[in-house]
């Protein structure tokens, strides 16, 4: 508080004199020292923070042995006890251990049903991984994914192979009871692995409605098809812009001279020039659309680098102009089905219908080149979405904002004719009043699942003798419990 000619001089006295005030700052510099005393570093703590240190930063665990870190560990704490580089490897699996139980009790106590995705990469060393995740709609309302298990995958990746890697990770994590579904990419062998899966879990009853939701196809998979497809019509443009890519990234040089065309034309470099990875189309059309940008920088560059060869002409640069306009929806759908930050089930028809009402109407565009690239991609985009997932079009359904008059609207405005589109719409309500029946009738249900399980015990090779059946059978029980909660709620 200032001294001054504020009115104030009385109660800054009164402030230096006060006794009381005194005695409660004492008292807070008591509690801050005891509290400072009672957060004190054991030794057990020191090590479960460090073993944590080794995990969020990727630290060897020879850290704990350097020379230097355990002078600053020795002038923090003179008493404290320093660790080999075993002892650290076995703290960080040891935390492993603790957050893997963690993760599974609260896989097994959420309120409903597990959605799973996986997918193969491989490595620069040409190694083989595969990813399991885990998504789930917590008892808070909060969309939650964990991935569950990312190891290494040898060849061959057969749909048998995948199928028991992906099987033993369920097994592993105790969620066989939980999955509502899979989505994969549409690799062939990725389709027989979720069949394979499938008769697995429905030899024990363990799928809503005998499986018909289990296998969902990745959107944005499909989208890349699609769009590769259409790709190909501009090909020698995307490889021109593709190469010269190559030609400015591969030396700080030209990247230099870049700018300084850039800066002659008065345009200034805001935005980096993208190369694309050939399996993903979207970065195709990042890299187009940042070569548009600096169409203008592209050209003068041309002019003044005779090695500069492959810079489009202008034929070229109208018609990728063209087509990165047309491609900017598709750009933005698969954007907005790949999020991971809130629920993309709502999404798919709207998505779907958007694209399939785009490519009919491009495809009677004046535009030869363009109605030409649209016909190609609606080709490959019946291929994959004439049997388009049921469950996805049932969650529009669910979507207040839209209901089954969406869903009708727009089945016959895209469906020519219109017996099929009615079809399509009854058969969408019909799955849609069963998956309630299975919610509604859960004791029946438990009932089928149970007698099925035992009427198949030849063909599971002992399932009857399944160790894990007392407790599937509690699981059972609080399923009950659970699902009749939900029936009651829905009928008030």
């Amino acid at each position: 508080m200032k001294k001054g000619h504020y009115g104030t001089s009385n109660l800054h006295r009164h402030l230096l004199k006060c006794l009381k005030r005194n005695e409660v700052k004492q008292d807070d510099e008591e509690e801050k020292e005891s509290s400072m005393l009672q957060n004190k570093i054991t030794q057990e703590k020191f090590r479960e923070m460090i073993a944590e240190a080794i995990i969020k930063h990727n630290l060897p665990f020879s850290f704990v042995e350097y020379e230097g870190i355990r002078k600053v560990f020795s002038y923090l704490n003179s008493d404290v006890k320093h660790i080999s580089r075993n002892t650290s490897k076995a703290d960080v699996l040891k935390l492993y251990k603790k957050e893997k139980d963690d993760v599974r009790n609260k896989l097994k106590s959420i309120p409903g049903r597990i959605c799973l995705t996986s997918d193969l990469w491989t490595s620069v060393t040409s190694e083989g991984y595969i990813c399991l995740t885990a998504h789930y709609v917590d008892e808070n309302w909060k969309l939650k994914n964990i991935i569950l298990n990312f190891c290494h995958m040898p060849p061959p990746h057969t749909g048998t192979l995948l199928s028991e890697k992906i099987y033993s990770f369920l097994e592993e994590w105790g969620i066989k009871k939980k999955i509502f579904s899979i989505t994969l990419d549409n690799a062939s062998n990725n389709d027989n692995c979720q069949d394979f899966i499938k008769q697995k879990l429905n030899a024990r009853g363990l799928l809503l409605y005998d499986g018909i939701f289990f296998h969902v196809r990745c959107d944005a998979h499909i989208l890349n098809l699609i769009v590769q497809e259409g790709l190909k019509v501009i090909d020698d443009s995307v490889i021109k812009i593709r190469e010269t890519m190559k030609y400015l990234k591969g030396s700080e040089s030209r990247m230099c001279r870049f700018d300084e065309c850039a800066k002659i034309i008065g345009m200034k470099r805001t935005k980096g020039l993208r190369l694309d990875v050939c399996t993903r189309w979207n970065a195709t059309y990042d890299m187009i659309d940042s070569a548009m940008r600096y169409q203008s920088v592209l050209n003068r560059l041309a002019e003044e680098d005779a090695n500069f060869k492959h810079c489009p002409s202008r034929d070229e640069w109208n018609r990728v102009e063209r087509i990165t306009r047309f491609l900017k929806p598709f750009n933005d759908i698969t954007t907005l089905f790949s999020g991971t930050e809130y629920l993309t089930a709502n999404l798919y028809f709207q998505g779907v219908s958007q694209i399939e009402l785009l490519l009919l109407e491009e495809m009677e565009s004046q535009d030869s080149f363009i109605s030409n690239m649209a016909e190609q991609m609606k080709v490959k985009f019946d291929k994959y979405w004439d049997c388009y997932s049921v469950v996805l079009a049932c969650a529009i359904v669910l979507d207040p904002r839209y209901k089954l008059d969406y869903v009708d609207f727009i089945f016959k405005k895209i469906e020519p004719i219109e017996h099929i589109a009615e079809m399509k719409v009854e058969s969408i309500e019909t799955t849609l009043y069963k998956l309630f029946s299975e919610y509604e009738h859960p004791k029946s249900m438990a009932t089928t699942n149970v007698s099925s399980c035992v009427g198949r015990s030849s063909y599971t090779s002992g399932a009857v003798d399944d160790p894990d059946d007392d407790e599937d059978k509690q699981d059972d029980m609080k399923m009950l419990r659970k699902l009749a909660n939900l029936s009651y709620n829905l009928q008030v």
